[in-house]
């Protein structure tokens, strides 16, 4: 998907001669439209879900909770974190968002650390190992009981990998797509997202080189795109 975008986006550029996008520039700019685009979806299940609740969400095709789930689920991982220093594990260093901890087959409940205190304090309420607990600590998780140092497993929401557009370089002449390069990677989203890409690519190209036409074409774009999905 990554060199159709780029075809599009320097095709709608050269169009209008607002000037040629270079591969490390188009890189930075779809990095970003990517992860803006991956961080909406969080916003945008949150709305569908209170409209779901009030019976104005979709079935079927126009399912909107359903398809932002599915979307969301690409970047659903199951790790199991070094229990070296067992009960406190280390967090993966890509999640996004933290989903699920499990001790063996039990959920382990999340709690705050301010609360964590008056939990651990109470012989009624301190957690054991049939009701463990877990606090986040920076870039760890902490579990209690303390007596749980392994069998640990944390389901998580992990960011994109950053997309990268390769090339062959040829001289006197256009860079030509090559996705055989190692550094190769393409967007993660879902192909329906393509044009929604395309037009925050535009967004960042005309802010970076100060054409507001460029800018506003890429902003009526994704104006078109966020009304079709709600």
């Amino acid at each position: 998907m990554i060199n159709s975008v780029r075809n599009t986006v320097l095709a709608v550029a050269n169009k209008q001669n607002f000037g040629y996008i270079t591969p490390f520039d188009f890189n930075l700019y779809a990095k970003q439209a990517q992860l803006d685009i991956f961080e909406d979806y969080f916003y945008r299940y949150s709305q569908w879900i209170t409209k779901q609740n009030v019976r104005q969400s979709g079935t079927g095709y126009s399912d909107h909770v359903k398809n932002i789930e599915q979307a969301i689920d690409i970047f659903s991982t199951i790790n199991t974190p070094d229990d070296t220093n067992g009960p406190v594990f280390p967090i993966p260093s890509d999640y996004y968002l933290l989903n699920v901890v499990r001790y063996g087959n039990t959920e382990v409940e999340r709690v705050s650390n301010s609360k964590l205190l008056h939990l651990t304090s109470s012989n009624l309420t301190t957690p054991t190992t049939s009701f463990p607990a877990y606090a986040m600590n920076g870039t760890n998780i902490t579990v209690y009981p303390s007596t749980i140092t392994t069998g640990v497993t944390i389901q998580y929401i992990r960011k994109p990998l950053d997309p990268k557009w390769t090339y062959v370089s040829l001289s006197g002449g256009e860079p030509i797509f090559d996705q055989s390069n190692a550094d190769y990677q393409d967007f993660e989203l879902p192909p329906e997202d393509e044009p929604l890409l395309v037009a925050k690519i535009l967004q960042y190209a005309g802010i970076s080189i100060r054409e507001k036409d460029l800018y506003v074409a890429g902003q009526n774009e994704e104006g078109k795109e966020t009304q079709k999905q709600g």
